[in-house]
C-alpha cells in the first residue's frame, strides 16, 4: 500500500516529467490488476514498454522509473552530500520519523528539514540506482543484538550447507494475519487521472494464519491455515510436519517466538528426541529459508489477489502450495557462516562510524 501511494503521488505531481509519470502509471495500473494490453492502449505505448517498466520498478523501485534521460544539465551536488545520502539510505530511519524505510521523497525532506541540505528526489533516485541501493525491497539493515548471534548463524548455515547424513532439515515459521481483501471500487478510466484518486477500496473479510514447513533438501512445502496462532496450534502443525519423516533425525529451523518454546512443546521434544530445534538469532528471520518462500507466495499469489472471503483466500494458498510442490526445487544457499559474519561485522563498523560522525 505504501508503494502504491508513492506511485500515485508521482503520477499526479506537476513537477514530474510526462515520460516518468507515464512509467509510473504503467506500474500503478498493473498493480491494480489492469491487463497489460489495456495499459498499452490507454497510454499509447507498446507491450514491451509496459513489461520493461514493470521489471525496472520491481528491480529498482522509483529509481528505476527515472531511466536514462538525455539532455539537460545534471544536478550538481557536492560529494559530501552524496555520501550523506548513501549513508542514511543504509541506516534505519531515526526514531520520530515514523518510517520503516526510506523513500526518495522522504529522504529528501529529511535532509532539508534536519541538515539544511537541499537535493531533489530525482537525484536521490539516481544515486540509489548508481549504488544499487534498494531500501524499498530490502528494508533497512538492523544488527542483531543476540549474544549468541555467531553461534546461531554457524549452526543454521551449517544445516543448509552440510546437513547431517540421512537427516531431514525443515524450515518452519508462521505468516500471520494474511488479509482476505475484496476490491469493491473499479479503477477509474485514464481521463480522470489528473483529478481523481485511483485508489481501490477494499472490504476486509478477515484474516488467516499460515503455518508452513519447507523441506530444505527437496524444496517441498507443507502448509496449513489456522484462525489462531498459539503454542497449541504450532505443536499440532509441528507434529503434522514431522510425521512423514518417521524414523529419521529431524532438524527444525525456527525463530524465537514464544509459541515455539511453550511447556507443551518442550515436553513433546523430550518425548521425541529425534527432533532437534535450531533457532535463528533474534531479529534475523532472513536466516530462515521459509521466509524466502513466504516472499514468493506474497508476490505471486496474495499481494494483488482479490478474495471475497477467508475461505477463498485459504483455497488460493492451498492451490499455490499444491502447484509449487509439483515442480519444487530447493533454494541454493551459498553464503558460508564466515562470509555472513564478516559482512555483519563490516556493517556494524560502518554504523558506529556514522553514529560517531553524526555526534561530532
Amino acid at each position: 500500500m505504501e508503494q502504491a501511494a508513492e506511485l500515485r503521488e508521482l503520477v499526479n505531481s506537476r513537477d514530474v516529467p510526462a515520460d516518468i509519470a507515464t512509467r509510473g502509471r504503467i506500474v500503478l495500473w498493473s498493480s491494480e490488476g489492469r491487463r497489460r494490453k489495456d495499459i498499452a492502449e490507454l497510454l499509447g505505448v507498446s507491450l514491451p514498454t509496459v513489461d520493461r517498466w514493470k521489471i525496472r520498478y520491481v528491480e529498482q523501485g522509483l529509481a528505476g522509473l527515472e531511466g536514462e534521460r538525455p539532455g539537460g544539465p545534471r544536478e550538481q551536488v557536492p560529494a559530501r552530500v552524496r555520501a550523506r545520502v548513501i549513508a542514511l539510505t543504509r541506516m534505519t530511519p531515526p526514531d520520530g520519523t515514523g518510517l520503516s524505510h526510506w523513500s526518495t521523497r522522504e529522504l529528501a525532506k529529511y535532509l532539508e528539514r534536519t541538515e539544511n541540505l537541499t537535493v531533489s528526489w530525482h537525484y536521490i533516485a539516481r544515486v540509489w540506482r548508481e549504488e544499487s541501493l534498494k531500501p524499498h525491497r530490502l528494508g533497512t539493515f538492523k544488527i542483531s543484538k543476540d549474544p549468541a548471534f555467531a553461534e546461531k548463524v554457524a549452526d543454521v548455515i551449517g544445516l543448509y550447507l552440510a546437513p547431517p547424513g540421512g537427516a531431514v532439515v525443515l524450515s518452519i515459521d508462521e505468516k500471520t494475519q494474511i488479509q482476505a481483501l475484496d476490491r469493491t471500487q473499479p479503477v477509474l478510466p485514464v481521463s480522470f487521472a489528473a483529478s481523481e484518486q485511483r485508489t481501490a477500496d477494499y472490504v476486509r473479510h478477515g484474516t488467516t494464519n499460515l503455518f508452513a514447513a519447507l523441506n530444505v533438501t527437496t524444496g517441498e512445502v507443507l502448509g496449513e491455515c489456522k484462525p489462531t496462532r498459539n503454542g497449541k496450534d504450532f505443536l499440532a502443525f509441528l507434529k503434522k510436519a514431522v510425521k512423514p519423516h518417521a524414523g529419521k533425525d529431524i532438524h527444525v529451523v525456527l525463530d524465537n517466538l514464544s509459541t515455539h518454546t511453550t511447556p507443551e512443546v518442550k515436553e513433546w521434544l523430550v518425548k521425541n528426541p529425534h527432533v532437534h530445534f535450531h533457532f535463528t538469532p533474534v531479529g534475523s528471520s532472513w536466516l530462515n529459508q521459509i521466509e524466502i518462500w513466504f516472499g514468493i507466495l506474497t508476490r505471486q499469489s496474495i499481494r494483488r489477489g482479490t478474495f471475497s472471503s477467508v475461505n477463498v483466500l485459504i483455497k488460493q494458498i492451498r492451490d499455490y502450495i499444491n502447484s509449487w510442490n509439483t515442480t519444487a526445487k530447493p533454494f541454493t544457499w551459498t553464503a558460508t557462516s564466515s562470509e555472513v559474519l564478516g559482512k555483519v561485522r563490516l556493517a556494524a563498523t560502518n554504523v558506529r562510524k556514522l553514529v560517531n560522525n553524526n555526534s561530532n
